[in-house]
């Protein structure tokens, strides 16, 4: 998947490069490169970021001490 990203950020890097003035090669490069790349990692990243938080969570249940039934002496 990154090896299509940084594909994806040199094709545009090099539309950018070949727009007239600085402004207009910044502007190409943002909005055709940096923002729909960051939404469709994003978007992509979602279902991992979800069972990390699911796992995360599991082991912090299974973490906790139970010691309800325990008395001073044990």
């Amino acid at each position: 998947m990154y090896i299509v990203a940084i594909g994806w950020l040199f094709v545009v890097l090099m539309i950018a490069l070949t727009e007239t003035g600085i402004t207009a090669g910044l502007l190409t490069f943002f909005f055709y490169g940096l923002a729909p790349l960051a939404l469709f990692l994003w978007l992509v990243g979602t279902p991992a970021r979800r069972r990390r938080l699911a796992r995360e969570a599991v082991d912090q249940k299974v973490g906790e001490d139970n010691r309800g039934d325990a008395d001073r002496d044990q």
